[in-house]
């Protein structure tokens, strides 16, 4: 059992995988579609803009790799940014309207609403509102990391496991058949997230 974590230039990652080591889970930090494809699962980290995140899992030919790798029914965790990437597109573009993304999940990813201090950063609650494989044992008014100046907003509701209320309702966890994304950092995330990344291990049997 292994787990890929996908290296496209888009943040630290050594806590992440100190983190999975932690709980017996073996990684591998790779770009490469061979290694990709050989792994029981594959994370998408993420601590970037959404435009230069895109356009570098573009650069290494990645988007279509992830698709497929999904398709086939391989597990698929995204992390911070890395969640927001299964959505169709972003407004966090930078000089362009929209960025697309890898279109697994429906939906945008639009800026916190004016007013609210950005970046939307620190410990916050999660209310769950559906008892998904990865959120097994953790109960609402669990705290978890944030970090984030963006949020999904999911045009399919019945996939959001657990929102947090920062002004407005943050999805916090999605669950799709193989696709499992999260807002917060699980490795930053103490207790609950050292939980929530033993039930993604458990997934990954």
């Amino acid at each position: 059992m292994k787990l890929a974590i996908v290296d496209y230039g888009a943040g630290n990652i050594y806590s992440l995988e100190k983190a999975l080591w932690h709980i017996g889970v073996e990684t591998v930090v790779t770009s490469e579609r061979r290694v990709l494809e050989g792994c029981s699962g594959i994370v998408l980290p993420g601590v970037a803009a959404f435009n230069d995140a895109a356009l570098r899992i573009r650069d290494h030919d990645l988007s279509e790799v992830l698709r497929r790798q999904v398709k086939e029914g391989k597990l698929l965790l995204g992390i911070c940014l890395g969640m927001q990437l299964f959505f169709e597109e972003s407004e966090e573009g930078g000089c362009v309207p929209r960025t697309e993304g890898l279109g697994l999940l429906k939906g945008k990813v639009v800026r916190l609403p004016e007013g609210l201090k950005v970046p939307h950063m620190g410990w916050n609650t999660l209310e769950i509102t559906k008892q998904g494989r990865a959120l097994k044992g953790i109960g609402s008014g669990s705290f978890s990391y944030f970090v984030h100046s963006y949020y999904a907003s999911a045009a399919e509701t019945d996939c959001i496991s657990a929102t947090t209320d920062y002004g407005v309702q943050i999805p916090a966890v999605l669950e799709k058949d193989n696709v499992v994304g999260m807002q917060f950092h699980p490795e930053k995330s103490g207790e609950t997230g050292m939980q929530i990344l033993k039930n993604i291990k458990e997934m990954l049997k």
